[in-house]
Formats: structure tokens, C-alpha cells, sequence
């Protein structure tokens, strides 16, 4: 069984090779020009990726040694993402898969987050908890089988990638802020500041309030010393990155005694921030759980993940049919 599989869900453009469950290529070929727009600009999006797809392609067979006729199947991200980019992988696999007259096979973008984690050992056993923290989604999932998902708890407003990058631009931090909030967070001090932890019913999330303290925090502060920012960015950024990860550990305790499981995973491009991973990691030891934690190449967007997941779909004959379109608010 050999799967290519293509992910184009936002800004990265992604394919990869899985044989029997053993990864034999992952390309990976990410869009630089939102850099200067301060954010992902959706056209400029899916017209790049229509300029990485082919070649992203070709060399994902070409280092994997396999020929398109060696394919099984093509697999491809039907959602959630924007509409533009889901439209160029979409129609592309369709297109290949068509041509070569073999099976479709669709993934969600989110599921195959979780699912990454079986792309290398350890592997978690289930049932297991997953914490899938993007830029724009944040869930707690419980995980019962590969394609047994049900989300327990998620955001109600941003999610915990949005906070990060907004936080990062209300410091004057170009585009992504989220891995630069991450960078400075190591030189600051977490306590030097105090943020307020919103609070929502249940296991859900709420990460609005915390970007308008702040917004108020940096303006009441920069009215006294203009300088500030400069002078203290890596306490800022370390104590609101302390409060985001607080904020997501506090749930994801919950869930777990909730539950009772002890297998816990992260999952999604904000699970490579490092004071999220360390403090994941020392939660685990005191509570005595079982930590998951994907390599630094399986937690952004990555074709490996959505040919692990159709992987998954493959075994059960779970083929899509040609009609297929994307879908940008892809329910879990």
C-alpha cells in the first residue's frame, strides 16, 4: 500500500509518501510572501500554491524512489482551510488520481493532527486526550480509535495560535509572532507580569480576554515609558506565553481527571512552542501521565499526517468519490 499524500489547507504547500505504514517522504514548501502583509493573504495563498504543487509533488516521489504508477492512492485535505488553497489540492489529487484510475481519499485537516502521532514510536494507546492547538483552532479531543474522534472541549472565540500572533503584533513583532514570542520567552522571567486567565464553562476555552488586557497593559505602560517594550520584551513575552500555556494546561487537567485517561498528546503548529512542550512535560511527570509529544516536523501543516490518517481510511476502504469538494468549515 503507497499513498501520496497532498496538503494545501493555508500556506504551506505539502506532499508526502507512506508504504505500509513507513514514511518515505515529506515536502514540505512554505509561502514567505504574508510575511510582509503582517498575516496569510488568502489569493496570494492559492495562487502560490498552484506554483508549488508539481514540483512539491515530484520530489516527494522522487526522494521516496516511487513512480506514479506505484501508487495506490491519492490522498488529499478536503478542510477545514481556505477555500482558494483546498481548491488547488483538491482539484489536483482528483486530476492524478483520475488519471491513474485509483482510489480519493479525503482527510480532515484536524483529525490528521492527532492522527500524526502515529507516524513514528512511541505511539499513544487508546483511548487518549489530544490538545490540537493551531492558528486557528484549539480542542481537547478524545481519541477511541483512529477514526473515533469526538471533541470534548474547544474555543469560543480565538484560538490560542491567534492570541499568540495578535499578542506578537501588539509588540511590534513582524509576522508569524508566535515562534518570536517563544524565542524571547526564554531570555524573561514568566511571573514578571500577571494576565488574567479567562474562564469558560465546562472544558471550553476563551482567548479574547486576554488579548484586550494586553492591548490595555501595553498602553498604560508605554504612556509612562515609551520605551518600554523595548526594555522589557522577553519578561512580556515570557508572561504572556506563561499565561496561554497556563490557560491551555488548566483544561487539559481537567479533562484528563474528567475522564480518567492518562494518555496525553499535543497535536497543531502552536505544540511546537517550547514553554507549551516543557510544561506539558512537567505536568505529565507530577500526574503521573503517559506524554505524547510529535516532532517539530509533524506539528505544523505536513502531507505525512493527512497519509497517515489515509492510511487509516484506506484499511476500511473509506475511498472518496470524484464529485468530492472542498470544505472550508469542515466539521470534525
Amino acid at each position: 500500500m503507497t499513498i501520496l499524500a497532498i496538503e494545501s489547507s493555508c500556506d504551506e504547500t505539502s506532499a508526502a509518501i507512506l508504504r505500509d505504514g513507513r514514511m518515505l517522504s515529506n515536502i514540505i514548501a512554505t509561502q514567505l510572501i504574508h510575511e510582509q502583509y503582517g498575516g496569510v493573504v488568502p489569493e496570494l495563498a492559492s495562487r502560490a500554491h498552484q506554483q508549488h504543487i508539481l514540483p512539491v509533488v515530484e520530489r516527494a516521489l522522487a526522494d521516496a524512489k516511487v513512480g506514479k504508477t506505484d501508487l495506490s492512492a491519492i490522498a488529499f485535505t478536503r478542510g477545514p482551510g481556505l477555500l482558494g488553497s483546498l481548491l488547488v489540492g483538491t482539484s489536483f489529487a482528483k486530476a492524478m488520481a483520475l488519471g491513474l484510475n485509483i482510489p480519493l481519499i479525503e482527510v480532515n485537516h484536524m483529525q490528521a493532527h492527532v492522527l500524526a502521532h502515529f507516524i513514528e514510536d512511541p505511539k499513544p494507546a487508546f483511548p487518549f486526550l489530544c490538545l490540537t492547538v493551531s492558528g486557528g483552532h484549539t480542542q481537547i479531543v478524545r481519541v477511541d480509535g483512529p477514526l473515533d474522534m469526538a471533541v470534548i472541549g474547544q474555543t469560543q472565540d480565538d484560538a490560542v495560535g491567534e492570541a499568540f500572533d495578535k499578542s506578537a503584533k501588539l509588540l511590534g513583532l513582524p509576522y508569524p509572532g508566535g515562534p518570536l514570542i517563544d524565542k524571547y520567552a526564554k531570555d524573561g522571567n514568566p511571573l514578571a507580569y500577571r494576565f488574567p486567565m479567562g474562564d469558560m464553562p465546562e472544558l471550553n476555552f476563551s482567548f479574547s480576554g486576554i488579548k484586550t488586557a494586553i492591548l490595555y497593559f501595553l498602553r498604560d505602560n508605554t504612556k509612562v515609558n515609551p520605551d518600554f517594550v523595548a526594555q522589557h520584551l522577553p519578561d512580556i513575552c515570557a508572561s504572556i506565553q506563561h499565561t496561554l500555556v497556563q490557560m491551555l494546561l488548566t483544561k487539559l487537567k481537567k479533562a484528563a481527571r474528567e475522564t480518567g485517561i492518562r494518555d496525553i498528546a499535543i497535536a497543531g503548529g502552536v505544540s511546537a512552542n517550547s514553554g507549551l512542550r516543557s510544561a506539558l512535560t512537567r505536568m505529565g511527570t507530577e500526574l503521573d501521565w503517559n506524554v505524547y509529544v510529535p516532532r517539530f516536523e509533524y506539528c505544523t501543516d505536513n502531507a505525512a499526517m493527512i497519509a497517515m490518517a489515509a492510511q487509516f481510511k484506506y484499511e476500511q476502504g473509506d475511498f472518496t468519490p470524484q464529485t468530492v469538494s472542498p470544505i472550508p468549515r469542515m466539521s470534525f
